[in-house]
């Protein structure tokens, strides 16, 4: 799921490995509403191998704007931030320079996301070769990964405006 683009001096693409998306949803803790999820991680099979491609999603994240281990960032209030989420037809597409995907989301996902016009994205720069693509993901897997310090400090959050083409 990676897209090509031109080396630089600092990271190659190559480095950066499989990138894959996935998104859920869930209820706040407050009971006023939920979240839509998205998560980008790389399976740490790229060139170099997967501390190489740690540092190389750092880096392509900090040029997309984003700050890794920092507050999260609100794409609203950022109008040239590269960070774009697109929903339409039951698919969120994300696109990143140094990335694009599209995934099908699911219905609850979805309908959370358009009711609350956000949708919160989690870019980590730990590779997570555990959540294959193609294979499900329960949920104890997923919280082991997305709630672990480590991941979340060594990560950049985006508040992301649902978009659409209608």
């Amino acid at each position: 799921m990676t897209s090509p683009q031109t080396a630089t001096s600092t990271f190659k693409q190559a480095q950066l490995g499989t990138q894959v998306l996935l998104g859920w949803s869930g209820d706040r803790p407050d009971g006023n509403g939920g979240t839509a999820f998205l998560l980008t991680y790389s399976l740490g099979d790229g060139q170099d191998g997967p501390e190489a491609g740690e540092q190389a999603m750092r880096v392509a994240l900090e040029r997309s704007g984003l700050t890794v281990g920092g507050e999260t960032l609100d794409a609203a209030e950022m109008p040239n931030l590269p960070v774009k989420l697109l929903v339409q037809a039951g698919q969120a597409v994300l696109t990143l320079p140094h990335f694009k995907a599209q995934y099908t989301v699911p219905r609850e996902w979805l309908d959370v996301a358009r009711a609350e016009g956000t949708v919160h994205g989690m870019f980590a720069t730990r590779p997570w070769p555990a959540a294959t693509p193609g294979q499900p993901v329960d949920e104890e897997l997923l919280r082991s990964f997305v709630c672990d310090p480590e991941v979340v400090g060594t990560s950049a959050h985006c508040l992301l405006p649902v978009r659409s083409l209608g």
